[in-house]
Protein backbone atom coordinates (compact mmCIF):
# COMPACT_ATOMS: atom_id res chain seq x y z
CA UNK A 1 0.00 0.00 0.00
CA UNK A 2 2.76 2.45 0.90
CA UNK A 3 4.67 1.53 -2.23
CA UNK A 4 1.62 2.29 -4.39
CA UNK A 5 1.24 5.68 -2.71
CA UNK A 6 4.95 6.37 -3.17
CA UNK A 7 4.74 5.46 -6.86
CA UNK A 8 1.67 7.65 -7.38
CA UNK A 9 3.41 10.62 -5.73
CA UNK A 10 6.52 10.13 -7.85
CA UNK A 11 4.42 10.01 -11.03
CA UNK A 12 2.56 13.20 -10.06
CA UNK A 13 5.83 15.02 -9.37
CA UNK A 14 7.28 13.89 -12.69
CA UNK A 15 4.21 15.16 -14.58
CA UNK A 16 4.37 18.49 -12.72
CA UNK A 17 8.06 18.82 -13.50
CA UNK A 18 7.43 18.13 -17.19
CA UNK A 19 4.66 20.76 -17.31
CA UNK A 20 6.87 23.38 -15.65
CA UNK A 21 9.70 22.56 -18.03
CA UNK A 22 7.36 22.93 -21.02
CA UNK A 23 6.18 26.31 -19.78
CA UNK A 24 9.77 27.39 -19.17
CA UNK A 25 10.79 26.26 -22.63
CA UNK A 26 7.96 28.27 -24.19
CA UNK A 27 8.96 31.35 -22.19
CA UNK A 28 12.55 30.99 -23.38
CA UNK A 29 11.43 30.58 -27.01
CA UNK A 30 9.23 33.68 -26.75
CA UNK A 31 11.99 35.75 -25.16
CA UNK A 32 14.54 34.71 -27.78
CA UNK A 33 12.03 35.28 -30.56
CA UNK A 34 11.87 38.94 -29.46
CA UNK A 35 15.60 39.35 -28.72
CA UNK A 36 17.82 36.64 -30.19
CA UNK A 37 21.03 37.99 -28.63
CA UNK A 38 19.95 37.54 -24.99
CA UNK A 39 22.51 35.89 -22.77
CA UNK A 40 21.79 33.09 -20.32
CA UNK A 41 22.13 35.58 -17.46
CA UNK A 42 19.66 37.95 -19.11
CA UNK A 43 17.19 35.13 -19.72
CA UNK A 44 17.52 34.01 -16.10
CA UNK A 45 16.90 37.51 -14.78
CA UNK A 46 14.01 38.17 -17.18
CA UNK A 47 12.26 34.88 -16.43
CA UNK A 48 13.12 34.75 -12.73
CA UNK A 49 14.98 31.44 -13.01
CA UNK A 50 18.46 30.19 -12.21
CA UNK A 51 21.12 30.22 -14.90
CA UNK A 52 21.40 26.45 -14.52
CA UNK A 53 17.68 26.04 -15.25
CA UNK A 54 18.07 28.18 -18.37
CA UNK A 55 21.09 26.13 -19.49
CA UNK A 56 19.18 22.84 -19.06
CA UNK A 57 16.22 24.14 -21.02
CA UNK A 58 18.42 25.55 -23.79
CA UNK A 59 20.11 22.16 -24.16
CA UNK A 60 16.71 20.45 -24.30
CA UNK A 61 15.43 22.89 -26.91
CA UNK A 62 18.55 22.37 -29.02
CA UNK A 63 18.18 18.58 -28.85
CA UNK A 64 14.54 18.92 -29.90
CA UNK A 65 15.62 21.04 -32.86
CA UNK A 66 13.57 24.04 -31.74
CA UNK A 67 16.57 26.28 -31.08
CA UNK A 68 19.97 26.68 -32.72
CA UNK A 69 23.06 28.62 -31.68
CA UNK A 70 24.59 30.64 -34.53
CA UNK A 71 28.17 31.82 -34.15
CA UNK A 72 30.47 31.73 -31.12
CA UNK A 73 29.43 31.96 -27.47
CA UNK A 74 30.53 35.59 -27.44
CA UNK A 75 29.10 37.49 -30.35
CA UNK A 76 26.71 34.76 -31.51
CA UNK A 77 22.94 34.62 -31.28
CA UNK A 78 20.04 32.21 -30.91
CA UNK A 79 17.87 31.20 -33.84
CA UNK A 80 14.37 29.98 -33.05
CA UNK A 81 13.45 27.15 -35.44
CA UNK A 82 9.74 27.08 -36.22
Amino acid sequence: MLQALHDAMREALTKTSEKVSEKTSEKIINALDHNHVMTIAELAKTLGLSTRSIERNLQKLQKEGRLRRIGPQKGGYWEVVQ
